[in-house]
């Protein structure tokens, strides 16, 4: 689905594809002023464990360096615009450290994005471990 909005011509999955960039950007390194600028006040994240964090926790995580990404790569994004919202389906490979423990892997991750006064945020984030479908292989 192909939407034009106001942004230089771009169209709705140019531009959402360009704030998970910013975002990818800023977590790698660890700003949290700059993920404060593209996230809604309310934004929510669901970590891959099924943790819920809100924007204020989640922009915490990165202070005093407790949160860092060593490494993140994002593909496969796609994205379907719904008139001022977006939903991003894409896959990241992420390397990182929580409180100097390392962890990290494949993750599914979906992006909800909004648009505001014509520049788009996000608003919320979901990650999954990618794992194959129930009995394949068997």
């Amino acid at each position: 689905m192909r939407e034009r909005s106001g942004r230089g011509g771009m169209d709705t999955s140019q531009q959402v594809t360009e704030l998970v960039g910013r975002w990818a950007d800023a977590v790698l390194a660890s700003d949290a002023e700059a993920l404060a600028g593209l996230s809604t006040e309310d934004f929510t994240i669901v970590g891959p464990l099924g943790f819920v964090l809100d924007r204020e926790r989640w922009l915490g995580s990165y202070a005093g360096g407790g949160l860092v990404t060593h490494q993140l790569h994002t593909k496969d994004l796609r994205v379907r615009g719904y008139g001022d919202t977006a939903v991003a389906i894409g896959e990241h490979t992420q390397r990182i450290e929580f409180q100097a423990r390392p962890s990290g892997g494949d993750f599914r991750v979906t992006h909800i994005a909004v648009r505001r006064a014509d520049r788009w945020l996000l608003a919320g984030q979901h990650f999954c471990q990618i794992a194959p479908p129930p009995g394949a292989g068997r």
